[in-house]
């Protein structure tokens, strides 16, 4: 990879950095800090889409910026329960509980802006999880790796062990869709494919 960035990516998650990484393009991470509260009734692609975009803007650059965003939903209608990350162990039990045995709703938004636009992507997937024994639940908080996570759990994770099937885009559930993003960059006029023949010698 050339140590040039080509964008830059608002966001401190190693996995949405990993993930351009797999594909190649050259990027410097400046994380944005919003308030990523969800406005009363927001629909959960609504609430992703919105915030993806409300990071690409926070970060000033003359780079183009891309950033990302990840809601897990359960539910529908007036038994929506909209899940971030928890900070405390009895929100993540309390998601945990809602999960399990149960398939939810994964929305993850990218969105680019560069030279004064913008545009984002909303990926939906559907992610079935086998039932989460109550003992696991607090083994699996004592690892920490459920407190940056959006519904508590990674799939790309020791989470990967409570996931039975995903119905969708597998990238969009570990929190960057790629087809996506590789799409959206190309609109914008940056060509991944420049970069990967030199990575890959």
């Amino acid at each position: 990879m050339s140590d040039a960035p080509a964008i830059v990516l608002a966001s401190a998650s190693p996995r949405r950095a990993a993930l351009l990484r797999q594909i190649g393009v050259p990027f410097v991470v400046e994380p944005a800090a919003i308030d990523e509260t969800p406005a009363p009734g927001e629909a959960p692609s609504v609430l992703a889409r919105r915030l993806a975009l409300a990071k690409a803007g926070a970060v000033r650059s003359a780079l183009p910026v891309l950033a990302a965003d990840t809601v897990v939903a359960v539910g529908a209608g007036e038994t929506l329960r909209i899940f971030g990350k928890p900070r405390q162990q009895a929100a993540f039990q309390s998601m945990a509980k809602a999960l399990s045995g149960n398939t939810h709703t994964v929305c993850t938004a990218v969105a680019v802006r560069a030279r004064g636009r913008a545009a984002a992507e909303v990926v939906r997937a559907r992610v079935t999880l086998r039932v989460i024994e109550e003992r696991e639940v607090a083994a699996y908080w004592a690892t920490g790796e459920p407190r940056d996570k959006a519904g508590g759990y990674a799939i790309q994770g020791i989470g990967g062990i409570f996931v039975r099937c995903v119905h969708g885009s597998p990238s969009a559930v570990v929190g960057l869709p790629l087809a996506e993003t590789e799409l959206l960059l190309r609109r914008f006029g940056i060509d991944p494919w420049r970069w990967r023949a030199a990575s890959a010698a």
